[in-house]
């Protein structure tokens, strides 16, 4: 079956539906019938509005959620900088501090860290534009073992999309609980406030954190009203809160600048909600994949389950693409990747097993790849030997694995953390990969 099977169950609730609205509460009677905030909330609640978009945005993009809670979330102590400069350095996106170069990079896999939060393990490996003109994206990766305690977090930078690689997330966000697993993906808005704990140890995997409007479901075209990833399969949590008047304290991503503060009652205290703006997640074993039954094969972007668009149609700021496990049929075809330059950026990951297009080795789970703007890219050596001489019938690949990547149209800048201090990046990536492709060429004109 495609859905992903999973060792440990997971136990909470979820409301199937993307971009659904959505309405639930943890105790009957808490939403309110009719208004969005009468005079007497239910209960002695609050009301207030999570905005993702602006009031005026057209309806079809509007996104917006009423939550009732105990105490608003505007009641805390002014926020200060925090004094961690190695987390500055590690999320910074100011221009002149990112490397901008032509050069296919890969990485090692990057390493788990055990001492560690959720907050303190969040490293920007590349980025491009500014969030604070909402504009670009940062792409992150986060490894973490130490459980946050009476903490919240939450970006206001942007959407983060979270992919792990590496042991489970439970995630207690204001609007409900969510269990995230390898093979599974979730989006955290722009705003919404979450703790992260780790009950099989320590985690590792990639983030791509949207500055620019929000991830949605890419459009079908002539492919109909189904495929790829179907809006039923999302699930966003249920209501669900505590009423804890002890010390917390709350951690703000702004400006790529992380800024921290105290209040006296948990920031998970919203008894219901109803809107369109929520945290939810996805199980990648759901993801109906498409391909040609004929010759050749479709570009890459028939893999893409979320998407970033930019003003421009058909043009991302962040795709986010993947490459399950699949038949592949097509006759008289090189069915690998085949050599391209894109004017995209493609940063690749490795969840699990092996990618097709990779068979040297050097492409591992938990490592990952960046081929900018323009930059020449395609199979290795052997992948391309392979794959030239191989009998050309219908073939499953990718058993036990799973590839993706972020896509964007933007040039994108290696962090100093991404370049130098993780360690990582392979020296000899080109050496290894293109540079032992031999000569196949046999000019008819000396025979």
């Amino acid at each position: 079956m495609p859905v992903t099977q999973f060792k440990h169950p997971d136990p909470y609730k979820y409301q199937n539906g993307f971009d659904s609205y959505h309405e639930t509460e943890a105790i009957e009677g808490a939403l309110p019938i009719g208004h969005n905030s009468p005079q007497k909330v239910p209960y002695g609640l609050y009301a207030e509005k999570l905005s993702g978009t602006a009031f005026t945005a057209p309806r079809h993009e509007n996104k917006q959620t009423w939550v009732y809670r105990i105490i608003p979330a505007a009641s805390h102590e002014n926020f200060n900088a925090e004094e961690l400069d190695t987390y500055h350095t590690h999320m910074t996106t100011e221009t002149h501090k990112l490397h901008h170069i032509p050069n296919q990079l890969r990485w090692n896999p990057f390493d788990l860290d055990e001492k560690v939060d959720w907050v303190h393990g969040l490293h920007l490996v590349a980025g491009a534009g500014d969030p604070t003109l909402k504009q670009g994206l940062g792409i992150l990766l986060y490894a973490a073992g130490k459980d946050m305690g009476k903490e919240a977090f939450y970006s206001a930078d942007g959407d983060f999309l979270i992919v792990p690689q590496h042991g489970v997330l439970d995630i207690q966000t204001e609007l409900g609980r969510l269990v995230v697993r390898p093979n599974e993906v979730c989006v955290i808005p722009r705003g919404v406030r979450y703790r992260v704990t780790f009950p099989d140890g320590p985690v590792r995997g990639y983030i791509c954190e949207l500055y620019q409007g929000h991830y949605q479901l890419p459009e079908l075209g002539p492919i109909g009203s189904n495929c790829l990833a179907n809006a039923r399969d999302f699930q966003a949590p249920v209501a669900s809160f505590e009423d804890d008047e002890s010390e917390f304290r709350l951690y703000s991503k702004f400006a790529n600048t992380l800024f921290s503060t105290r209040q006296d009652h948990s920031p998970f205290d919203i008894v219901a909600w109803h809107g369109n703006y929520y945290p939810y997640k996805y199980d990648l074993g759901r993801f109906n994949t498409i391909g040609s039954v004929s010759f050749d094969h479709p570009d890459p972007s028939i893999y893409t389950v979320l998407t970033g668009p930019s003003d421009h149609v058909g043009t991302a700021i962040a795709d986010f693409v993947i490459f399950p496990p699949r038949w592949l049929v097509q006759e008289d075809t090189f069915r690998p990747p085949w050599y391209h330059r894109n004017t995209m950026s493609e940063f690749m990951g490795l969840i699990a097993g092996n990618y097709d297009a990779k068979t040297g080795g050097g492409f591992q789970p938990a490592g990952a790849s960046l081929h900018n703007v323009m930059s020449a890219h395609g199979p290795d050596m052997s992948a391309f030997e392979g794959a030239s001489n191989a009998e050309l019938k219908p073939q499953k690949i990718g058993e036990g694995s799973m590839a993706f990547m972020f896509e964007s149209s933007l040039m994108v800048g290696v962090s100093e953390w991404g370049l130098k201090t993780c360690e990582k990046v392979q020296e000899e990536y080109n050496d290894h990969s293109w540079r032992p492709l031999k000569r196949h060429f046999k000019d008819p004109r000396k025979a």
